[in-house]
């Protein structure tokens, strides 16, 4: 009940929001729901942006990660020290990676009292007609009620566990394989669970994830990839390499030295004839 008390704030905070959404700018409830999503994605733009760098620098310190898991496998407690101080020697935080979804943790729980609150306003005969339609795309009776009793929540629980699981995708680009396919695999498990959240929750989540995947598109194309850094050899490898390397041929001592080229003889200067002169003159 504290933690409820310590999201009173903000969940009056996101009721304001809504209402200037739907009342001033003149969006359906639905759609403020929407573009509420919008708003806190681009307010947690800073932390996605640290979210970013560091699952680069997770990437590409994975090789050398990953010779401290191989060399430190049946010493657990070791692993996580020496992790830790490889952290720190090369400015890693791995809980960076997780700061946006942590950050809208208290906007969802805040959201879903927001939606419980319309549950009520909608049954009172008093606030009903002042709430207004609470419809989505004329499919969706009421954003309000639980997702799981229409049709069309099933639909949109549908496309909530596809965007989430290509959502996962792009978060998980630098974990283990067992961390990727567990990730893969929660929300399909969480799907009765979150069916019996309102359709509004299960929008905003969608749209979240959405906004998700088209951030990843994004930064695969904007931001240069990093090549890792060459694995360091030990003198061991070195040695070994050395031994496997053929010895460099060494110059013949006694090599034959090319005969010199044959003396050419001058030759001799041409003969020129010279006519005789005839001394009798006519």
């Amino acid at each position: 009940m504290i933690v409820f008390g310590i999201l009173t704030p903000l969940e009056h905070g996101l009721r304001h929001v809504l209402n200037w959404l739907h009342g001033t700018v003149g969006l359906p409830w639905a759609w403020s729901i929407v573009a509420l999503t919008v708003i806190v994605r681009m307010i947690l733009v800073p932390l996605t942006v640290r979210q970013i760098h560091s699952m680069q620098n997770l990437q590409r310190h994975a090789p050398q990660m990953k010779e401290l898991q191989k060399r430190y496998k049946g010493d657990r407690q070791k692993l996580n020290e020496e992790l830790m101080k490889f952290y720190r020697e090369n400015q890693i935080n791995p809980a960076s990676s997780c700061l946006p979804t942590l950050a809208q943790l208290p906007v969802f729980f805040s959201l879903y009292f927001v939606l419980r609150n319309f549950s009520k306003e909608a049954h009172d005969p008093k606030l009903g007609p002042h709430l207004g339609d609470l419809s989505w795309l004329h499919v969706v009776p009421s954003i309000a009620d639980k997702a799981s009793s229409h049709w069309s929540g099933f639909v949109l629980l549908v496309i909530y566990v596809v965007s989430q699981l290509a959502s996962s995708y792009f978060m998980s680009t630098t974990m283990e394989r067992s961390q990727r396919i567990m990730l893969l695999v929660l929300p399909v498990a969480f799907v009765a669970f979150i069916a019996h959240f309102p359709t509004g929750l299960v929008l905003y989540w969608v749209t979240t994830n959405l906004w998700t995947v088209g951030q990843g598109l994004i930064t695969r194309r904007l931001v240069p990839k990093t090549a890792p850094p060459p694995p360091k050899r030990s003198s061991r490898a070195a040695a070994k390499q050395e031994e496997e390397e053929p010895p460099p041929a060494k110059p013949l001592l006694n090599k034959a030295k090319p005969a010199p080229a044959a003396a050419v003889a001058p030759a001799e200067p041409r003969k020129v004839k010279r006519k005789k002169k005839n001394k009798s003159r006519r």
